[in-house]
Parts: structure tokens; sequence; C-alpha cells
């Protein structure tokens, strides 16, 4: 029997009618700020409103769903850096199943919470490894091992029919205010959202151009279909965004990606930061890395879509609180708003009121001082972080700082050091 390797349209209305009564119609709104911003028409798919606060449970439920009784009775395995974990432990749950899950080293407490509340008694957690992949490689294992069925997080014909289910409704939603969208915005992980979406809208909505967004540090898909024509495992990866930093995707999803997919972004994480921020403090909305790259990408193409219908499809809202400080600090280094450096300071009276004149501009702040006093010398070692007001004043900061003190070392240009000292 010929295994199937594609999705179509009529695989995701069979996810819809499966779907029906456990996945969330979740809105499609029109966002004034950002359609403001932008000049345009921006629509958001809240898919952070889902009932795991994220679209993963889509394409779990149906994956799951599709297996016949006995499989299911086996147990089941995934591997997730979060949000598939919850899809998978909401539908245990719900069909009262055994699943074990894996997880990296590295996932925010925040999701692993949610899994054990969704799944309860019928979840088992494992952390392991430090990316998914390395996740992904230890359930294999385990799965293998104990003669159980591995739910694929986006390498699998129902997971991407469950996730081209927003697709249809977005669609369906649209007719209602007779809105036909120029562009979709949409994050890719390992691919599954982007395969299921692109492939429903280019049957319905031919005219609707499908751009996929990825981390600048995890770029996979890119860098496959684009720059390699080939899947390529990324050696090394930035993990911030931690719901879309995959090394390598599937091959399913690569195919597809292929013929639906118009264009991709890649978004720095810093900007992922700042987007995350804007949301929260103008819109109310609490996204995810994630959830937040399809709106982060609206910067990158704000000179095409302008006068145009646009839609970003939230993809998840699982944020963890703690993780605000460093998403704060990301965004200001990203913004170039905050610097650090490392000077000789002289150790005499009044040299701290002397830096503050001479060096910052009248509404900088210095948000870190560490000072370390040798009776021995004449100067002493300072790390100093500074907040400009404005960012445009850094040339004139740097020029100060050379001036106070012509040794200095700046730390934001040195990752290694950074990560050292602040």
């Amino acid at each position: 029997m010929t295994v199937k390797t594609t999705v179509s349209s009529k695989d995701i209305d069979e996810a819809f009618l499966n779907l029906k009564d456990v996945a969330k119609e979740t809105p499609l709104q029109k966002d004034h700020y950002l359609s403001h911003k932008y000049e345009c028409n921006v629509y958001l798919k809240r898919e952070d409103l889902q009932w795991v606060r994220s679209f993963k449970l889509r394409g779990a439920y149906n994956a799951i769903i599709a297996l016949n009784e006995k499989d299911r009775q086996n147990g089941i395995t995934c591997a997730s850096a979060g949000n598939h974990a919850q899809g998978v432990a909401y539908t245990a749950s719900k069909l009262n199943l055994t699943a074990v899950i894996f997880m990296p080293v590295t996932t925010p407490l925040q999701k692993i919470n949610q899994v054990k509340f969704f799944g309860g008694s019928n979840v088992d957690i494992v952390l392991t490894g430090d990316t998914f992949d390395e996740c992904l490689k230890e359930a294999l294992i385990y799965t293998q091992d104990y003669a159980m069925n591995f739910i694929d997080p986006f390498n699998n014909i129902y997971t991407i029919a469950g996730q081209g289910t927003i697709a249809k409704e977005i669609i369906e939603q649209s007719k209602k205010d007779d809105i036909n969208f120029d562009y979709l915005f949409a994050a890719i992980g390992g691919g599954g959202l982007i395969s299921g979406v692109g492939t429903y809208f280019k049957d319905h909505s031919k005219e609707t151009s499908i751009v996929g967004v990825e981390p600048a540090g995890a770029s996979s898909m890119y860098e496959s279909v684009v720059v390699k024509n080939e899947i390529v495992t990324l050696q090394n990866i930035e993990k911030f965004v931690d719901g879309a930093s995959v090394a390598r995707v599937g091959e399913i999803t690569y195919d597809i990606s292929q013929k639906v997919v118009d264009d991709y972004v890649q978004v720095d994480e810093g900007a992922v930061c700042s987007t995350i921020l804007d949301m929260y403090s103008k819109q109310a909305i609490i996204a995810e890395p994630a959830g937040a790259l399809s709106v982060s990408a609206l910067e990158k193409y704000k000179s095409k879509i302008k006068g145009k219908n646009v839609v970003c499809i939230v993809s998840g809202g699982n944020n963890d609180i703690n993780r605000m400080k460093e998403i704060e600090e990301r965004s200001l280094l990203f913004e170039e708003m905050k610097h650090y450096f490392i000077l000789n300071f002289p150790q005499r009276p009044g040299a701290l009121r002397e830096f503050v004149n001479d060096v910052l501009g009248p509404k900088d702040d210095i948000t870190k001082f560490e000072y370390l006093k040798k009776s021995s010398q004449n100067t002493g070692t300072v790390i100093i972080g500074i907040q400009l007001y404005n960012h445009s004043d850094l040339d004139n900061l740097k020029t100060n700082v050379s001036e106070f003190d012509p040794s200095n070392i700046y730390i934001n240009e040195n990752k290694m050091l950074y990560s050292l000292l602040i």
C-alpha cells in the first residue's frame, strides 16, 4: 500500500469535522493599532485563545484520532518544545490514553506545568536534550523500544491537515465581511502550520500570498527551500524562539512548502521581543515568541502591504512571565537603546558625577554599575550599562565614552563577553 505523503483540501475538510467539538473556533479580529501603523487592514487569527493557548491542539488531536483503536490503546509519544505537548496531553486526557511526552530541558517551566495540567495522570513527562532535535531523537528511540505510536509535531499528514483547519476558519470568517486577503503571514518551525494553511489557501484563495516567518537564528525552511534546494540540518540554532527553533524541517513539510509558500522572512529575535512588548502594551495580547513572529514580519513587508488586506496567525500565547525581563533586555538591545561598556574609572571623589555630566545625555540612564576598587591603583574597572533616551544618540555616546576612556570595551559587540558579564 502506498503511504500518503501529501495533504489536500479534502483532508483538511475531514480534519475540520474531526475537530468540530474539540478545537475552539478562534476569533479573526481586525487590529486597529497595526492597521494604522502599517496603513493597511491587519487581521489577527487568535490561536493564542485556543483551549491550550496554541494551534497545536488541532494537529495533535487529528493525528491521534486517525490511529486505530488498538494503536491508541498501545499508548502515544511525542517530542515537543511545549505547545504540541499540550495538544497531545489534552487529547490523551480527553480520550483516556497513555502518553509519554518528551520535552527539551530548556523548555520554559510555564509550558511544562501546562502539560501536566492538561494531561493529568494520563501523561508522563521526560525532559531531555538542549534542543528539540536532540529531544526528538530520544523520543523516537523510546517509541520503538516500547512499541508505542509517535505523534509527530509537523511531519505527519494528519497533523498538517489539523493545522490547516485554521485556514478553513479564516476563509469562512472572512466571507461574512466580504474580505479577500492579499497576504497571510504564519510562523514556521518544522513547517506543519504553513503547510496546512498554505495548502488550503492555494485551493480556496489563490490571490493570497503566503509568507512564512522564521526566527533569524533558526531559519531551517528558508535554508532548505531557497538556499540549498534540499533539506539541511542547521548545526547551530538560536533557541530563544522555542516554539519555532527547529534545526531540520520535515520531509513532508519541505515538499509542501516548496509548492505553497510564496516568500520567506527571517526576523531577528530582538525584533520578536519588541513585538511581544508592543502587543502586550498596545493590544493587551500575550504572545509567546513564536506566536509573535507573524506580526514581527510586517515591519519588513511594510512597503508592500500598504492599502492591502493582511492576516497574521498569532500561533500561541504560552509565554512564561519569568521570561519578560529577558524579553525586555533583548528588545532594548535590538532597538539600540541599551549599551554596556567596560571602563577604567578614576578612583577619586567626583569621578561618577563627572562621567554623568560629560558622557550621558540629560535623559539617559545608568542601569548597571559594578565597580571594583583597587587600593594600589589610580583607576578601577567598571562594568556600566546605559539606556539611551533616543537610539540616534548612540554615536555621540560612543564618542563621549572613548574620550572618557580610550581603552574602553563595548560589550554589546561581543556576545561571549555579554553572556559572561551581563
